[in-house]
């Protein structure tokens, strides 16, 4: 796995051991098993919450939990390209951001070797404020290498899950 930060974005790749189409499935129709839990990755911190990824442009990422006063969904990005297998393209946002504030992520499935090869970038911090909670009072540079090992530990997930799924029969 690598980490790149460039301008305002961090880059992230990983190997899977699984074709495109399959790394494709996983990323998106399994996102909910491989995402890591707790509250460094997801909105329901100590609640037991579902990550959805609804396929299709238009379609939202959200999660959702049910607390003490009931059911909450958090919608946490919107799909704003959809091209199964290579190509997917979200817009991203913190819960604390305001509205109009988000980033933007893009993810790639290139065939590589006997696998795919997953990229991910994380763009458009620089559009956040500085001062912005998110950004924990650091510079962009620093900021983004804390996102590209948050999203390094991701992609290691997914990879692990891929791994762990039995074979196609």
């Amino acid at each position: 796995m690598s980490t790149q930060l460039r301008g305002d974005a961090a880059n992230v790749s990983v190997s899977v051991a699984v074709p495109p189409a399959l790394a494709f499935e996983i990323f998106t129709e399994e996102i909910d098993q491989w995402w890591r839990r707790g509250s460094k990755y997801r909105v329901a911190g100590k609640h037991r919450g579902i990550i959805h990824l609804e396929p299709q442009a238009g379609g939202r990422l959200f999660e959702s939990f049910t607390t003490e006063d009931g059911t909450r969904v958090v919608e946490t990005g919107r799909v704003l390209v959809w091209e199964p297998p290579t190509r997917l393209v979200f817009a991203w946002r913190a819960n604390n951001f305001a509205p109009g504030e988000s980033t933007e992520v893009e993810v790639e499935f290139t065939p590589s070797g006997d696998g795919t090869l997953v990229r991910v970038q994380h763009r458009g911090w620089t559009d956040i404020r500085p001062d912005h909670p998110v950004r924990h009072g650091q510079p962009v540079p620093a900021f983004l290498r804390g996102i590209g090992l948050w999203w390094g530990e991701l992609m290691t997930s997914l990879r692990e899950h891929a791994a762990a799924r039995p074979p196609a029969p």
